[in-house]
């Protein structure tokens, strides 16, 4: 009984610190975003300043994703329809950055996902709930980007809300979440997010002024003055105006070096990040465990009774969007909800509806800056925020209502499958669809339409044909013919990923052994001479131990080996 109530005394103390180290990572992704604009953000504002380049709409897409939000690390909503209040956009340049936007945006929980990479089962949850948003937001894009180019449904809608609302010139909402973080994160960094739209909008006496601020308050102080002028025999009232501004008091207030502080804020808050999950995931496991664990995942998980157990999926839609709308950015959210994913305390089919309610709740960050447009920018900027809202509703309605629909839920589980195999796959895939692939598009697009459609339709419809195929394999391979029952005719790379694995097994393991040998007194001559073949064996036992990054190995007919315990399974 008296270890029973010290273990519950110690769970009890641990709560606050959990709660310590979720407000410590919440203000590391602020920093992260600070120090990334810092790096980056008078880029972006060049490119937002070349119309030639945003009138194409895949341009705009890639700009959404590269120079917006994976470089400046926050929604670039705000930011456009800053722009369109300032006339430097129209709405139809603005609705493909919008869409990269959110793609952008999702990168944030994908890469704390990797920060659970030391145990497979969990890394494969964490991965997989991270990237249901990124599945989500390009199969949406995917659809709706071509559909906006051909009938500009979004543009219409959302120009029929605005013409139905009798909207007025009102003042920035408040951002709920910086009340309690801004005590600490003003103390390090603020910037002036004034000059990048400084610089988009063409404002060249910006260019050379530091994104660090340097005056943060300035105060209109009104003093009447009462004279009295003899001659007259009467009195003069005047009225003068002072201009009082105060200093900042952060850490770099008196620093100009923009990107050495850009650099050194990155460093430190990835670093304070990092720590900050590892031990919010060391501590919900110790708090999460046994029939407390069990409790919590079945009140999480559960549905509603039948017949109404498909509500349960829209009220975590509200519940999510009601987050999103607190924290103010979805990303904050995504993110914290992704360790809890790997841990198994949310499945996948619960942080599905949550991230999609989260893609609605952070749209009332770019109403709200809409709302605090001029007059004659108004209907403009608040279109449009209207249009981010559409996006992400017709996201919803295309990939949730029905359950068959739901291809996000297995794109990620695939995913997560393939990084628990091989783990470097995690950074390959952040690689090749938040920079190659973009810039790849990117290049296409300033060759023209004709280039993007030839080059993009035959590979979307190669890709569905191989997606289509693999089903039919595994469900009704009798209706395919002999050759394609099976990819096992084809050259290994092409099907399976073991071949590249090797290389970075190779690659990983001749590092090790350089690094070794550089410590080593043992000369060559020394040590003990494995011929080729006694090399080729104990290649897969050393990379399943170390981090070669593969647990399971595939033979030359495709099959699965599981060296731990013996077995075979074709795939």
């Amino acid at each position: 009984m008296r270890t029973m109530g010290k273990q519950i005394f110690i769970n009890i103390c641990k709560i606050p610190l959990l709660l310590l180290f979720l407000y410590m990572f919440i203000c590391s992704l602020d920093i992260l975003s600070s120090a990334f604009q810092l790096a980056g953000g008078k880029v972006a504002g060049d490119i937002f300043k070349d119309n030639a380049v945003l009138s194409n709409p895949v341009a705009g897409l890639v700009v959404g994703i590269l120079l917006v939000t994976v470089l400046v690390q926050s929604s670039s909503t705000s930011i456009v329809v800053s722009l369109v209040s300032s006339g430097l956009l129209d709405v139809g340049s603005a609705i493909p950055i919008i869409m990269g936007s959110n793609i952008g945006t999702s990168v944030t929980n994908t890469i704390v996902a990797l920060m659970q990479a030391g145990e497979r089962e969990e890394f494969k949850r964490a991965f997989a709930g991270a990237t249901v948003h990124d599945c989500f937001n390009w199969l949406s894009v995917l659809v709706l980007l071509p559909l906006e180019a051909i009938t500009g449904v979004m543009r219409l809608m959302s120009g029929a809300v605005v013409e139905s609302f009798n909207i007025v010139t009102g003042e920035n909402g408040p951002e709920l979440l910086k009340v309690i973080t801004e005590p600490l994160t003003k103390r390090i960094i603020q910037l002036d997010k004034a000059v990048i739209v400084g610089i988009a909008t063409g404002q060249e006496v910006l260019r050379n002024k530091s994104l660090i601020k340097v005056w943060c308050q300035t105060r209109i102080m009104i003093q009447e003055n009462v004279s009295i002028m003899p001659s007259e025999n009467s009195t003069v009232q005047t009225t003068s105006l002072h201009m009082h501004s105060e200093k900042c008091t952060h850490l770099f207030v008196e620093t100009g070096l923009s990107d050495g502080v850009g650099l050194i804020l990155l460093a430190s808050s990835l670093l304070v990040l990092c720590t900050c999950l590892l031990l919010l995931v060391k501590f919900l496991n110790s708090l999460l465990h046994g029939q407390v664990a069990k409790a919590i995942q079945k009140i999480i998980n559960a549905d509603f009774p039948f017949p109404f157990g498909w509500l349960t999926g829209y009220l975590a839609i509200l519940v999510g969007a009601g987050m999103a709308f607190v924290v103010q950015r979805s990303s904050v959210f995504t993110s914290a909800i992704t360790p809890l994913i790997g841990i198994g305390v949310i499945s996948i089919e619960r942080a599905y509806p949550l991230t999609l309610g989260s893609n609605i709740g952070t749209t009332t960050t770019a109403i709200l800056a809409a709302l605090a447009s001029p007059g004659d920018k108004l209907a403009a900027a608040f279109q449009v925020a209207m249009c981010h809202f559409i996006f992400n509703v017709l996201g919803i309605l295309l990939w949730y209502p029905v359950p068959l629909s739901r291809l996000p839920i297995r794109m990620a589980r695939f995913l997560g499958e393939q990084t628990a195999k091989y783990r470097w796959f995690a950074v390959l895939y952040l690689i090749l669809c938040f920079l190659l692939l973009p810039s790849i598009v990117f290049a296409l697009s300033m060759a023209g339409w004709q280039v993007v459609v030839g080059f993009c339709v035959p590979c979307v419809a190669v890709l569905l044909c191989i997606v289509v195929v693999n089903r039919l394999q595994l469900q009704k391979p009798h209706l395919l013919p002999w050759w394609l029952q099976t990819w096992d005719h084809l050259p290994l790379w092409m099907h399976s990923l073991k071949p590249m694995d090797k290389i970075i097994t190779r690659v990983t393991l001749c590092c090790r052994e350089t690094r070794n040998n550089d410590h080593s007194r043992t000369s060559p001559e020394d040590l003990p001479q494995l011929s080729e073949c006694e090399a080729e064996k104990n290649l897969a036992p050393l990379a399943q131990n170390g981090p070669a990054l593969i647990y399971s190995f595939e033979t030359e007919t495709g099959a699965v080996f599981d060296s731990l315990n013996g077995k075979s399974s074709r795939l």
